[in-house]
């Protein structure tokens, strides 16, 4: 009977495990750094939010991984999926900006001992936000999948810049402007020209512009990442790429819809029709045709006040 009992433990924890690592495409971007691939899908049951791009970075004194997943299950998935990787705990979790998967699961990892840093911009937007995510994630992943899930902020708060040194590993954490989210940062690597970029970056599928968005700025923080030429790019949705990918399906895609609705306001035409200036050029992205025309008009109400 204990032997029974011990083999069906075993046999739960090798199939959660097995589960989990299958929630994620693991890329290796350069030695001792990862990207974790979530599933290209609206948050359900199965993702438990963790429809993002994560990554992490071990070093000789612990790991630091860059979002902690969309719930409290989200955040256990991908530590079943990091022990795979590495056997150092993680020490430092980065919030890259104020979307779920950049925040619900930081109380998972504060009770491993983490510390969690933010940018003071994010954490205003998770709290203003928190109430509404966690009421969308209960329908969307449900009460099992939502269970230990509950808002925690950051440990390590700053308001631009914030320097991490670990095991001989210089990590910079910038917030340069909002994007996609109010406090969207990116993570930079110098001595292995590795940029994690939160969601500043989508690769092959459109960006969303949400009304706590700033297209405007979202194109400046880009150019800060630009800057930088990286030579590996991890994105906050889609696979590690390059800086030219990374252009071609974020950068280019704001500057066109701008471009293109500035040339609509100044010819004096109206929200409605907003959804008809020309986006085909971007037509090969996933969810084009949900997204285009959403993110017309909320740039027609960014602009028409700029």
């Amino acid at each position: 009977m204990i032997r029974a009992t011990i083999l069906g433990t075993i046999a739960v924890f090798l199939t959660t495990n097995a589960l989990c690592a299958g929630m994620f495409e693991v890329q290796q971007v350069a030695d001792h750094i990862w990207a974790l691939e979530g599933p290209a899908e609206n948050r359900n049951a199965d993702n438990l939010a963790n429809n993002a791009t994560f990554g992490l970075i071990e070093t000789s004194e612990g790991a630091v991984l860059v979002d902690p997943g969309g719930s409290y299950k989200g955040a256990a998935a991908i530590d079943a999926v990091i022990a795979t990787l590495t056997k150092q705990p993680v020490k430092y979790v980065i919030n890259t900006g104020g979307q779920d998967h950049r925040w619900l699961g930081n109380s998972y990892w504060q009770a491993k001992g983490a510390k969690i840093v933010s940018s003071n911009a994010a954490i205003a937007d998770q709290n203003d936000r928190a109430s509404m995510q966690l009421t969308v994630l209960s329908q969307l992943i449900g009460a099992q999948g939502l269970e230990n899930t509950k808002p925690s902020s950051a440990d390590i708060r700053f308001d631009t810049a914030y320097d991490l040194s670990l095991g001989g590993v210089e990590i910079a954490v910038r917030h340069v402007a909002p994007a996609h989210t109010p406090g969207d940062s990116f993570v930079w690597l110098a001595q292995s020209k590795t940029v994690f970029t939160g969601d500043i970056v989508y690769v092959g599928r459109v960006l969303g512009v949400m009304e706590f968005s700033s297209s405007r700025n979202w194109i400046a923080a880009f150019e800060a990442v630009a800057a930088l030429e990286p030579a590996h790019l991890v994105p906050g949705h889609g696979p590690a790429t390059t800086l030219a990918a990374a252009k071609a399906d974020t950068y280019d895609y704001l500057v066109n819809l701008r471009t293109g609705m500035a040339s609509h306001i100044d010819e004096g035409g109206d929200i409605i029709d907003a959804v008809n200036v020309d986006q085909s050029a971007f037509a090969r992205l996933a969810q084009f045709d949900a997204l285009a025309g959403r993110n017309a008009q909320r740039v027609f109400e960014e602009m028409e006040w700029e």
